[in-house]
């Protein structure tokens, strides 16, 4: 009798011990899936808020750079030196007109930057419905876009499921602007000066629960201007302006 209440305590006791340990896999499998699908929530979430805040940002650094363009710039920026042939022995910046230029981008640039950051809309100076792709309530909260958290899944059935997860941008640091060209010959003893304005810009993605910083850089094409002469070995001092942003 002893012996078969011994047996039974010990099946009893393996049992237990064996439930106990499938009891510890399953808690730590649940803890690893769960830690897996987080990190690769963050992930699905943060790529998919970093393309819309570099579609929004690009679009308003053209959208204000396009509403200050001039026909004249071309003319103002470049000073083109000629020899005693015709021929072109520099094409060079116009140190005044291109800094005063890219100063005024600059500023242009980071204000209106700063006006989505801080859902400032009425502060904007872009050309009239710039921003008509975009949700201008959502805007004047200072939020980008919302992400819906069913996007996660990757299935479209439940895509829209699940709580909306705003986005938002910050500006990090300095707004940098400077121009580049490309010169090009131009049918006979032509040359084509293309110029275009870079804009580079850090800013910070935040969401609820993570945030990252990104670089964005942008260069817009702004004016070109053909020239007679054949293209000589030139040289072309760069310009570059920062915006006086404080952290």
């Amino acid at each position: 009798m002893r012996m078969l209440l011994k047996n039974k305590k010990r099946k009893k006791s393996k049992a237990i011990n064996t439930i106990i340990v499938i009891f510890i896999f399953l808690v730590l499998f649940v803890i690893i899936f769960i830690n897996y699908y987080s990190n690769k929530s963050k992930d699905v979430l943060m790529a998919y808020a970093e393309a819309e805040t570099r579609k929004l940002t690009v679009l308003v650094i053209n959208k204000a750079i396009t509403k200050q363009m001039s026909d004249s710039w071309a003319d103002d920026i470049f000073d083109i030196v000629y020899n005693d042939k015709g021929e072109i022995v520099l094409i060079d910046f116009n140190s005044k007109n291109s800094s005063k230029i890219l100063s005024t981008m600059t500023s242009l640039i980071e204000l209106n930057l700063r006006a989505i950051e801080e859902g400032k809309i009425d502060m904007l100076e872009l050309p009239l419905n710039s921003l008509d792709a975009y949700d201008m309530d959502l805007l004047d909260k200072g939020i980008i876009t919302y992400i819906p958290f069913g996007m996660v899944t990757g299935s479209s059935l439940l895509y829209n499921l699940g709580p909306k997860i705003p986005v938002k941008l910050s500006l990090v640091g300095d707004v940098v602007t400077g121009f580049s060209t490309d010169v090009t010959e131009y049918g006979i003893n032509n040359a084509l000066i293309k110029l275009m304005i870079d804009v580079k810009v850090d800013t910070r993605i935040i969401l609820p629960i993570i945030s990252e910083e990104i670089n964005i850089d942008a260069s817009i094409p702004i004016a070109m201007k053909v020239v007679q002469g054949k293209i000589p070995d030139y040289y072309m001092n760069g310009f570059s302006s920062r915006s006086n942003i404080s952290n």
